[in-house]
């Protein structure tokens, strides 16, 4: 009996399906999740807190599973990308194994998207059932570690779910008071605490307002920029007057009377003047007369 190998048409088309099949439920889960959402704050607001929390931990849950899907999402878009690399090499390939591994580990898991089955029954006839076998029971480690964590069965930490009731009542501008002994441990707001308060001293732009934050704000009127230094016994120099060069007349200006280089070379031209009313200006210049 002869050994059947992978259908890579056949895989390629579950492929396309499968990313189809996760958009859809991504989009239904976020939709049902905003509805109870709602509803959850009715629970607060009628000071049913035990069961607004069993119903934000049904939250957490769906939020995880939409989580989840859209990494998958990621995984099958990647392998149609590298199909090629699928189709021509007989191992897998590096870049591959973590994908093709978390396929393989969250399709039993995932009873809703049933698009990823022939795709785990493909990937098993290309790299042996033995891999794949692996691969569910991630004794190789490729699988995703944020995939293992979403999928994880185990109720979400008493914490989580009460950050949850606290941005819900904040949202929809519901009363709620927390519950200290669970924010303590909250590592967000320790980090607050953890703020440093340097007071209400004047900051460097010349003002001490702050913002809601506890940052300064800059002052418009204010320069951002330091001030020049201020050196003593400098002045800055006068501007040069401005005088027309030697020989050269501008409208309404008499010609200088003194040498036009009193401190240069002897060997300068003489200053050129203009000649007398009535005479031809070419014939006033010497080189013009034997002409």
């Amino acid at each position: 009996m002869f050994k059947s190998g992978p259908s890579y048409s056949k895989l390629k088309t579950n492929l396309r399906l499968a990313i189809n099949r996760l958009k859809l439920l991504e989009k239904k889960k976020t939709e049902l999740a905003q509805k109870a959402r709602r509803e959850i704050a009715d629970y607060i607001q009628l000071n049913k807190f035990d069961r607004a929390r069993i119903r934000v931990e049904h939250i957490v849950r769906e939020d995880y599973l939409v989580e989840a899907m859209e990494i998958l999402e990621m995984y099958c878009d990647l392998l149609l990308a590298r199909f090629g690399l699928i189709q021509t090499q007989k191992e897998i390939d590096e870049g591959l194994e973590e994908c093709i591994a978390s396929i393989i580990w969250a399709t039993p898991r995932l009873g809703d998207v049933a698009e990823l089955r022939p795709v785990l029954e493909q990937l098993s006839l290309k790299y042996s059932k033995e891999y794949a076998d692996t691969c569910r029971n991630n004794s190789n480690g490729k699988v995703n570690e944020k995939l293992i964590h979403k999928l994880d069965v185990h109720a979400p930490p008493k914490m989580l779910v009460e950050r949850y009731l606290i941005e819900i009542a904040k949202t929809y501008n519901v009363d709620y008071e927390p519950d200290q002994s669970l924010l303590q441990y909250d590592e967000v707001l320790a980090a607050e605490g953890m703020l440093l308060d340097f007071g209400e001293q004047p900051n460097s732009r010349g003002t001490d307002v702050k913002d809601k934050a506890g940052l300064p704000v800059m002052n418009p009127q204010q320069p951002s920029y330091p001030a020049a230094p201020v050196v003593q016994g400098y002045s800055p120099p006068l501007p040069l007057p401005h005088a027309p060069p030697a020989g050269i007349l501008y409208p309404n200006s008499q010609p200088s009377s003194g040498p036009p280089y009193p401190n240069g070379p002897a060997n300068h031209a003489p200053p050129f003047t203009m000649p007398p009313a009535g005479k031809n200006l070419y014939t006033s210049i010497p080189c013009f007369d034997s002409l």
